[in-house]
């Protein structure tokens, strides 16, 4: 399992954030959420494993709502300290669903080269 695991990390460096800002973007489809909020709804996704770094959401929040893709507000009601909550703007939703049609895309490639795989491994067993 160490091995596959080696393996398949040498396969895909540098790729923890790559789907980040989709994963940001439909966390904030979803509903409006504090930072802390929106770290634990994109690790559902499953595209970054384990805790994701907070500075590296903050950062992303910071650039995304730079090009007006989010916006947020500071809400100081209640107990504790004034919390920044982020919302998706319409560009926002737009740059979504560009992402969904760019991964759509992705996954149809992808699918057909794991076809093929199949068909090449299934042949090279039955001669």
């Amino acid at each position: 399992m160490a091995r596959k695991k080696k393996r398949s990390q040498a396969l895909m460096p540098g790729k923890r954030e790559r789907y980040l800002q989709p994963s940001i973007l439909l966390g904030l489809k979803q509903k409006r959420s504090y930072g802390y909020q929106l770290i634990q709804t994109i690790q559902e996704f499953g595209f970054i494993e384990g805790q994701a770094p907070p500075g590296m959401i903050y950062r992303h929040l910071r650039q995304l709502e730079e090009d007006r893709l989010v916006v947020s507000e500071w809400i100081t009601e209640g107990s504790g300290p004034a919390r920044r909550m982020y919302a998706l703007t319409e560009e926002g939703n737009e740059v979504l669903t560009a992402w969904i049609d760019y991964m759509a895309h992705q996954a149809e490639k992808i699918t057909r080269f794991i076809d093929r795989y199949h068909l090449v491994a299934t042949a090279g067993q039955s001669g």
